[in-house]
């Protein structure tokens, strides 16, 4: 398929999926039209945990210095006992022709920051406040009518609308929905100590605490609970948070102490399913969280997001068809991208189930290797 050869292209979602498959279709001559059903674009939250692979993705996407630059890059993860006593230093090792640091980590609206300049470079801007309504499909294109009456017709669309996709409601409407794993996730910013140079774990109590550094002077602080799924208010969080930590030593006791009132904490459920492939239907294609939406226990999530997006573009560049875009897409995503799934899940029951140490840190091990591979 010669770039542009279809017409436009409409990605409908302007996170990371969305945006990076904005930025690689663009760079191989594609028009794209990028919408998003927010009024606003920005990101709220924590920080993101970057593996070794998921940096050797956004050096394909061409953002690791910039990452390097205003985040962290480092090698290695350090397990430590409850009390703060390191157990061993798992490596985090990438192949050297990566030219990557094997982990990392940056605060989400910095990398929005970044994608978006890159996005500005390519000539994209997000349409906010858009939804769809409809997608009619013939076998020379797609109809799409959106919530404000307007009707476009494009060659391909994308669905990187998240785990709660839209998109994907409407091409498999019986396709299974997104589940609660039975843990939840506690997050907040903390200052980086001098001495911390990689990212931790605290395991072996009734919750898996960690923590990664995100700048020079910043760190996010991660506790994942086992619970029912439950609703918490905000003001409940600080002391909520209190409790969870008071067991934890070295610098948890430090940053625990911390709180107060009003820091700002983010407390959410861990959902996810797989959605079996093939991800598309016709024209229409699902990519990221709304085709594989995953847990962050692997800290892959972004990363097969972002490699999603290089491989729809290699090979629409390289196909003469939608169809066989999307055969040759599926052939080299399916399984690596179940794989993050799979394990992302496993290492979530062994943390409910209070695994010792050693059979929680071997699945991480394994995992990173095994996504060290080519893509």
């Amino acid at each position: 398929m010669r770039s542009g050869q279809l017409g436009r292209v409409l990605i409908i979602g302007a996170g990371i999926a969305g945006t990076s498959a904005s930025i690689t279709l663009r760079r191989i001559g594609v028009e794209v039209d990028l919408i998003d059903i927010n009024d606003e674009w920005n990101v709220t939250g924590a920080g993101l945990t970057i593996t070794g692979p998921t940096l050797r993705a956004f050096r394909q996407l061409g953002v690791y210095d910039e990452i390097a630059a205003h985040g962290y890059v480092g090698e290695g993860i350090r397990v430590c006992e409850v009390d703060g006593t390191p157990i061993r230093d798992l490596p985090t090792p990438v192949p050297p022709e990566a030219r990557v640091c094997g982990s990392g980590g940056i605060a989400r609206p910095v990398l929005h920051d970044i994608l978006a300049s890159r996005l500005r470079e390519v000539g994209v801007w997000p349409r906010l406040g858009v939804a769809v309504d409809r997608l009619v499909q013939d076998e020379e294109g797609v109809e799409v009518t959106f919530d404000d009456g307007a009707t476009e017709r494009y060659g391909m669309v994308v669905g990187a609308d998240g785990i709660f996709s839209r998109t994907r409601d409407q091409i498999f409407p019986a396709a299974p929905g997104p589940e609660y794993t039975g843990q939840s996730v506690w997050r907040m910013f903390v200052p980086r100590p001098p001495d911390v140079d990689r990212r931790h774990y605290f395991l072996g109590g009734r919750v898996k605490v960690g923590w990664t550094p995100v700048s020079a002077t910043q760190m996010y602080l991660f506790v994942v609970e086992r619970t029912p799924r439950v609703v918490r208010q905000r003001h409940e969080l600080p002391a909520g948070l209190v409790e969870l930590l008071e067991p934890y030593g070295g610098y948890v006791q430090q940053f625990r102490e911390s709180i107060v009132e009003d820091t700002e904490i983010a407390f959410r459920p861990l959902e996810s399913f797989y959605l079996p492939s093939p991800w598309y239907s016709g024209r229409v294609i699902l990519i990221g969280d709304a085709a594989h939406p995953t847990t962050p226990q692997l800290a892959s999530g972004a990363g097969i997001a972002v490699e999603d997006a290089l491989v729809l573009a290699e090979e629409y560049a390289a196909r003469d068809s939608v169809a066989e875009t999307f055969t040759a897409f599926a052939a080299r995503r399916d399984e690596r991208c179940r794989f993050v799934v799979e394990s992302s899940i496993e290492i979530g029951r062994l943390e409910q189930l209070q695994a010792p140490p050693e059979a929680q840190t071997a699945v991480v091990e394994r995992a990173l290797a095994k996504l060290a591979e080519p893509v």
